[in-house]
């Protein structure tokens, strides 16, 4: 539906790291699609599939205010001629809050907007039960596309890759992206995940859902063996970030034209060139994967007046 042969792998020079011979490459799936972007379209493919072979009306999802993940499953619902609802975060909305919101109801997705009490309840079976008496027939799809679908959507983000990289960087918010890279990883390479969340407990929430999902505990255990967290770089939690990181973003972007956002792919980079010269690393392959984000990066470049995205 949406075609990845547009997420390029592009080689990066960062002038920093110029003298440690790093081959430093970057998946774009920020290019598949404006809307269903970076790892949005991974975790929504086959979710996707599967509520066309169940023949379910549509898809119903969880996100905030701001979510790029309900805007994605709206467009990917519209596009594939399936229904979607939304169950947005905070009663005191309506579909003009703001533009994410205008969007999403653009592309038809019926938007229900419910208390920060309820919404905490997403993840309850018994509240799933509600929904599906409340909208039966709909594929319920959680926060993110933190399901078994959607980590091993994003399982072929590597198999798209020549997949022989000593290091794979790549931003964590609900771990399902994290995961389906270690699932896809050769014994011979690291994955370096870098929250965005402060405080958040990285290989945990990795472990609960590999098990969530069915995984046994041997093989959760060679999974999270292949992980190293880098939990100093999220700028003072979700949605925060600083004016250096904002210098640095910018300046990536004036080398290298390569569009970045300050909520994910922008921590993650300057993460890499960091960690590298603080570890003095020198000789490897690296692959960053850009998980898109760029339409939020772009709303944070105009307000803040400056041009990474």
């Amino acid at each position: 539906m949406f075609d990845v042969t547009k997420s390029l792998l592009q080689k990066l020079e960062l002038n920093e790291l110029n003298t440690q011979n790093i081959e430093l490459f970057v998946k774009r799936d920020d290019l598949i699609d404006e809307h269903v972007s970076g790892n949005k379209w991974r975790k929504l493919k086959f979710n996707v599939e599967q509520a066309k072979t169940l023949k379910k009306y549509g898809i119903l999802t969880f996100g905030g205010a701001y979510s790029n993940h309900i805007v994605a499953t709206a467009a990917a619902c519209h596009q594939s001629g399936l229904k979607a609802i939304g169950i947005v975060r905070g009663d005191e909305l309506n579909e003009d809050s703001n533009p994410t919101l205008r969007q999403c109801a653009d592309f038809g997705m019926e938007l229900h907007f419910v208390s920060r009490l309820d919404y905490a309840a997403r993840y309850e079976k018994s509240y799933h039960e509600e929904l599906n008496f409340e909208f039966p027939n709909y594929l319920i799809v959680p926060e993110g596309g933190a399901n078994y679908y959607g980590m091993i959507g994003c399982q072929e983000i590597l198999k798209e890759t020549p997949n022989d990289y000593d290091y794979v960087f790549v931003a964590q918010g609900t771990t399902t992206t994290s995961i389906g890279l270690a699932l896809a990883l050769p014994e011979t390479t690291k994955l370096l995940v870098v929250p965005v969340l402060k405080g958040f407990d990285s290989l945990g929430e990795m472990k609960s859902l590999l098990g969530y999902t069915g995984f046994e505990s041997s093989m959760i255990d060679d999974v999270l063996a292949k992980v190293d967290v880098l939990d100093e770089y999220h700028f003072g939690g979700y949605g925060k970030y600083t004016d250096e990181l904002i210098d640095f973003m910018e300046r990536v972007f004036s080398e290298t034209r390569l569009p970045l956002d300050p909520i994910y792919t922008g921590k993650v980079l300057y993460a890499i060139q960091d960690w590298l010269l603080k570890s003095d690393i020198k000789n490897k392959r690296i692959l960053f994967v850009h998980t898109g984000g760029i339409q939020g990066g772009k709303m944070i470049a105009k307000k803040e007046g400056r041009r990474f995205s």
